[in-house]
């Protein structure tokens, strides 16, 4: 099986890495390892949702896979989900696409232009530890939230469970290159006035790790 694992940053796919075994031959920042039966290629596309639909949109126009994996970290905004919990992303949303109008948003569909801002992983993979991750909806922003006003107008009107910056991207891409695919996401703090002391950065990243290594066992 081929598959790819795509990351925004070196750091949020380094635990999966060290649990594969490098071989020879690598694009524009892409890796190939393997792993059990698998074939494996490691994207690092950079932060942000350009970045990633970019990266994304060209390795999967060069090449075939059977699975596509992002995996990172993100925001919780639902107190059920603490720092260090494991979530699949299956409703990711544009959150910022649209105009302001004084102090209100008008989304893109109220505007009237052709865009899409939602997309939704209707068959994830059936692979038993996915199957055992919380199903959560999650918004993809440009800035991440860190001021209470914008936080409780963002969760009336999206009430999302997390947030990241490259989500929703990775998720059209995939959708638009017909391959299977999974969003897998790490919490590595609260979604609050920014306070990095509050982080577990590295907790997150660590269970992330253990994860995706057990969806490539299970796949």
């Amino acid at each position: 099986m081929r598959i790819l694992i795509v990351a925004a940053t070196p750091i949020e796919v380094a635990p999966v890495v060290a649990g594969l075994r490098a071989l020879s031959g690598r694009g524009p920042r892409l890796t190939r390892y393997a792993h059990a039966a698998h074939d494996v290629d490691v994207l690092i596309t950079g932060v942000g949702m350009v970045a990633t639909a970019a990266w994304c949109s060209h390795v999967l126009a060069l090449s075939r896979y059977d699975l596509a994996l992002n995996v990172g970290v993100c925001g919780s905004f639902d107190p059920d989900l603490k720092p260090g919990d494991v979530v699949q992303v299956v409703t990711d949303c544009l959150a910022e696409l649209g105009a302001e109008d004084g102090e209100a948003f008008v989304s893109i569909h109220e505007l009237n232009l052709p865009a899409e801002d939602e997309f939704r992983n209707v068959a994830p993979p059936a692979n038993a530890a996915l199957g055992r991750l919380p199903a959560v909806r999650g918004i993809t922003v440009n800035t991440v939230h860190g001021n209470e006003r914008s936080i409780a107008a963002m969760t009336m009107r999206c009430r999302p469970q997390v947030e990241s910056m490259e989500g929703a991207a990775f998720m059209q891409s995939c959708l638009i290159h017909e391959i299977e695919f999974a969003q897998v996401r790490a919490v590595s703090n609260v979604v609050e006035r920014r306070n990095r002391d509050a982080w577990k950065l590295a907790e997150a990243i660590g269970a992330l790790g253990v994860v995706a290594l057990s969806i490539l066992e299970h796949q």
